[in-house]
């Protein structure tokens, strides 16, 4: 019997290695591809942030910009243009591999947008990017349908993790975007290697750099400073749910009055140019960095995040490319540091919870949120980062930028009707059960 458990024993590791080799090799080439991938669109971003500051009259081609865009996709891309709900769709109900060509687009789409003046982040970038070029894999070593699943998951975590320089997020995140309060625990291994391959190559190139943050003031944890942490978060979760329902609305609105996509963000971008003009500011345009790095410092205008939820909403919902997260930062960020009015917490731990609690309500991942707080900002916030997080997911309700997600597990009893519908199901479900 001894000698039966040992084989058995022998026979489990055994796999276990050969499964460890074989993702080690697939994910270290997703890793060189995505890494390096997101280097270059690093500093093509930099590039176009510091050519559009230094020639603000590029504002105006903005429209134009808007209408290659449009038509690119509307010509080439309309089998992706769904971009990272395509990913989630494709993971849920497997139909056909990503087609390259998504790399490209909203590669191209990302860097036209925030060099002309569109208010949009990286992150949808490069987890499209990633996820694009890491499906490729499965027709080139022919995988299986559960090493498709795999694989796209390893694309969501390589491009996540490059681009912001944070591998622990990154991986979980890519766990725990796809199924809303549930995550797969076979696909550790395969997400945490495509994270910290991504995140090497990526920096081994040294053509871009990752922003510093810092929280240079953290107060000791007691019951009140718990129950300001809390009230914090739900703010931060009502913040997110406004920004979802914000980007969903305009998609809607340009999509019932202007039916040639292509035409959606040259009136978007007309808009736009027109508002930046007459605020006579760009601080609510492109990533938004500085302003970011400012609410961690000094006191800001009380309205700067309703203006990036406006920026931001608008400009994607006209069809404009590029990621909600680092809006969502700076949109976090700049709320948190208006609640110094009445919430007695330091102005830059404030700012750090806000920072990834708005991003955690917006697409459902506390636990990466939680994580990549203490990977930017340090362990000694880290409590106060997961309390925000956690509530803000709490608050933010069964919305996301992200519509193609699952509910695997209800946030509470009041959702428990809504077990395995997809966000886009439930209006649906509700408005039949009200009947």
């Amino acid at each position: 019997m001894d000698k039966i458990k040992r084989l058995f024993f022998a026979i489990e590791q055994s796999f276990s290695l050969l499964f460890l080799l074989k993702w080690t090799f697939i994910c270290l080439l997703i890793g060189a591809f995505s890494g390096s991938a997101s280097a270059v669109f690093l500093w093509s971003l930099e590039w176009a942030t510091h050519y559009r500051e230094n020639n603000i009259w590029i504002i105006w081609l903005l429209p134009i910009a808007g209408f290659i865009i449009g038509l690119s996709y509307h010509l080439y891309g309309k089998s992706v243009v769904k971009g990272n709900n395509l990913i989630l769709d494709e993971y849920h109900e497997p139909k056909k591999v990503i087609p390259f060509k998504m790399a490209p687009l909203v590669f191209i789409g990302t860097i036209l947008t925030h060099l002309f003046g569109g208010s949009a982040g990286r992150e949808g970038t490069a987890v499209q990017v990633g996820a694009a070029i890491a499906d490729q894999f499965t027709k080139l070593f022919k995988l299986s349908k559960f090493d498709r699943k795999l694989i796209l998951i390893c694309g969501i975590s390589a491009g996540f993790a490059s681009v912001f320089g944070t591998p622990l997020a990154g991986a979980i995140f890519a766990l725990e975007v796809l199924i809303i309060g549930s995550m797969r625990f076979d696909a550790i291994i395969p997400s945490f290697l495509a994270a910290v391959f991504a995140n090497y190559f990526c920096d081994v190139w040294q053509i871009s750099h990752h922003t510093h943050y810092s929280i240079s003031e953290v107060v000791h944890l007691t019951p009140s400073a718990i129950f300001w942490a809390l009230l914090a978060g739900i703010i931060f979760g009502l913040a997110s749910m406004l920004f979802s329902k914000s980007t969903h609305f305009w998609g809607k609105l340009f999509k019932k009055h202007i039916s040639y996509a292509p035409l959606r963000p040259v009136i978007g971008g007309i808009v736009i140019a027109v508002a930046v003009y007459f605020m006579g500011t760009t601080k609510y345009i492109g990533l938004g960095v500085p302003t970011i790095v400012d609410a961690f410092n000094i006191n800001l205008n009380s309205y700067d995040f309703l203006l990036k939820i406006l920026f931001t909403s608008f400009t994607l919902g006209a069809g404009f490319k590029g990621g909600e997260v680092t809006p969502l930062f700076f949109i976090g960020a700049t709320l948190g540091n208006v609640l110094i009015w009445f919430i007695p917490l330091p102005m830059p731990l404030l700012a750090g919870m806000g920072f990834v609690a708005v991003f955690a309500g917006a697409t459902n991942t506390p636990i990466a949120c939680t994580i990549m707080g203490i990977e930017l900002f340090g362990i000694e916030s880290g409590v106060f980062i997961a309390l925000a997080c956690t509530t803000s997911y709490l608050f933010s309700g069964h919305s996301s930028i992200y519509t193609s997600q699952f509910i695997g597990s209800p946030k509470h009893a009041f959702f428990k009707d809504e077990k395995g519908l997809k966000l886009t199901e439930i209006p649906e479900k509700r408005k039949k059960k009200s009947l």
